[in-house]
């Protein structure tokens, strides 16, 4: 049997699915995500294929919209006292959980209780709360030390970890330990007997789910309608399948087609090819601080400096500029807090023999260092493919391991030696707007233990950090952020590799498809 007669089994093998004689076909969504959905717990991952999943699931008490303001969601509305010091955050009547229980204000408390130990924004919240507390069953009290009035963009932040809202029972589980169960109290429930790991998850339309009764879907925000009975997640890791597939019209929606397949998608009438993130992958090579070499500022400064972000980013999106951008410090350029400090570290020629000899200064041995790199995710690949070469002509002793990213999320939380496990840097990306400021960039926290992935141990950007959320104005705030960014190129909690655009496609008959990430509200079929 030849190669593609194989693939075209596996394809039809992933997209059987047993309910298809009790379900119109018309009324399923096939959508095939950017990688197998490995982790469900929102909460113990920044994986957006995770955060993609737990919005279909799960429900959150307000949601940025398209123009990145917080509007209610599961909330009626809010009041704020006490100089801002005390919130008011009062329900909205019909929410109910998947168990078929109510939404009730102690769901809530213990929901934000374990969101708040683990993501970036949320810990930034909780140094700041004094208590949060339900005095009735309809009403979340939150009392703060000082005011803090970034709290609803917290609450309804695109970024993972998202503040998904979950039965009181599961979310008093340790913020490090997974949920046992996916119930949630969103428009679609997580259907645990069809899933099959790497491979399929399945969703059904929550008959009890009760829409916002007013506005409209934008992004995060507004009523969230379930048009479909059922939506299927289908795995499909080689790339000529899932184009097959989606111009076939056997799947609905292919997330991030690779560049090799654009041009042939877009010639083909039945398709859309379309950018719907216009702020862009952001592309970070992390490192770990508590293994070696990488615990040395030193070493991390002579692995930037043998980085070009424009190879990397070429290697993503192709030679067409439009598709990417280079020059790209901490915070997303063109943003308010982006800004030109320090930026000759990034912007200056790659020289391998300068890179060399900031490697031998800085007293690395060569050590053996694990580059853990998702191959089923072609836009890290890609980075992954170019850094481990820069980095091997400077002389770095790269153990670059090609995994799936299932695996890879499942090994970064690892904190062992690289015999035992560990790793010391790995190639990720983040939605451009998790970098526009410091509230919700996981990766600029240096906060040791408590950051995220990596665990950044830079008490001075902690500082500048904290000091940034009391800043008088947006001045300040600027101000915090070229420092921010000086410290940054100096310690090095990461390398960013650029920014990148990837376009999503789909069927020409769905409509509505959502702007930004993918979401499966609103989006119909025409």
């Amino acid at each position: 049997m030849k190669r593609r007669d194989l693939l075209k089994a596996a394809v039809a093998a992933s997209l059987a699915r047993p309910a298809l004689a009790a379900t119109d076909a018309a009324r399923v969504l096939k959508f095939v995500p950017q990688a197998d959905l490995a982790l469900l717990d929102p909460i113990q991952t920044t994986a957006f294929v995770t955060r993609n999943h737990a919005l279909l699931v799960f429900d959150t008490l307000y949601g940025v919209d398209e123009n990145w303001k917080p509007q209610p969601q599961m909330v009626e509305g809010h009041v704020v006292e006490n100089g801002g010091k005390t919130w008011k955050l009062t329900l909205r009547d019909g929410l109910k959980f998947h168990d078929g229980t109510p939404v009730l204000a102690r769901d809530v408390v213990a929901s934000l209780q374990r969101w708040g130990k683990r993501d970036s924004f949320g810990l930034a919240a909780m140094a700041a709360t004094d208590e949060i507390s339900a005095p009735s069953d309809k009403m979340v009290e939150w009392r703060l030390k000082k005011p803090f009035p970034l709290l609803p963009d917290a609450l309804g932040k695109t970024g993972a970890n998202i503040a998904a809202i979950m039965p009181e029972r599961l979310a008093r589980t340790d913020g490090f330990t997974q949920v046992t169960e996916m119930v949630g109290s969103g428009p679609y429930r997580f259907v645990a007997g069809e899933r099959v790991p790497g491979s399929r998850a399945v969703y059904e339309k929550f008959a009890g789910y009760v829409p916002r009764p007013s506005g409209n879907a934008s992004l995060m925000a507004g009523p969230k309608l379930a048009n479909f009975d059922r939506v299927e997640w289908l795995t499909i890791p080689d790339s000529a399948t899932a184009a097959a597939a989606l111009q076939s019209g056997e799947v609905d929606w292919w997330e991030q087609p690779t560049t090799d397949f654009w041009p042939k998608l877009q010639a083909n009438r039945n398709l859309v090819v379309e950018v719907t993130d216009k702020t862009g992958g952001y592309g970070i090579v992390r490192f770990n601080f508590v293994n070696a070499p990488y615990d040395s500022a030193a070493v991390r400064r002579a692995a930037l400096s043998a980085i070009s972000q424009a190879d990397v980013m070429q290697a993503i999106a192709g030679t067409d500029p439009a598709m990417w951008r280079d020059k790209v410090g901490f915070f997303l350029p063109g943003t308010p807090m982006a800004s030109d400090a320090g930026m000759e570290a990034i912007t200056r020629p790659v020289d391998i023999e300068r890179s060399k000899k900031l490697l031998k200064e800085s007293g690395y041995a060569g050590e053996k260092l694990v580059f853990l790199v998702a191959t089923d995710l072609p836009s890290l690949n890609a980075q992954g493919q170019v850094v481990a070469d820069a980095w091997q002509k400077i002389g770095l002793n790269v153990d670059y391991q090609a995994l799936d990213w299932g695996t890879v999320i499942q090994r970064l939380p690892s904190q062992q030696p690289i015999d035992k496990g560990g790793w010391n840097a790995f190639s990720n990306s983040t939605a451009g707007v998790n970098t526009f400021n410091p509230a919700a960039h996981n990766y600029i926290r240096g906060s040791g233990k408590s950051a995220t992935f990596g665990w950044a141990d830079i008490p001075k950007l902690e500082e500048l950090r904290n000091a940034w959320f009391d800043a008088p104005d947006v001045a300040a705030q600027q101000d915090i952020c070229r420092q921010m960014q000086l410290v940054s190129f100096e310690t090095v909690p990461y390398i960013p590799t650029g920014v990148f655009f990837q376009p999503t496609a789909y069927r020409r008959s769905l409509a509505d498809v959502p702007r930004g990430f993918p979401q499966f509200y609103a989006v119909r079929r025409v």
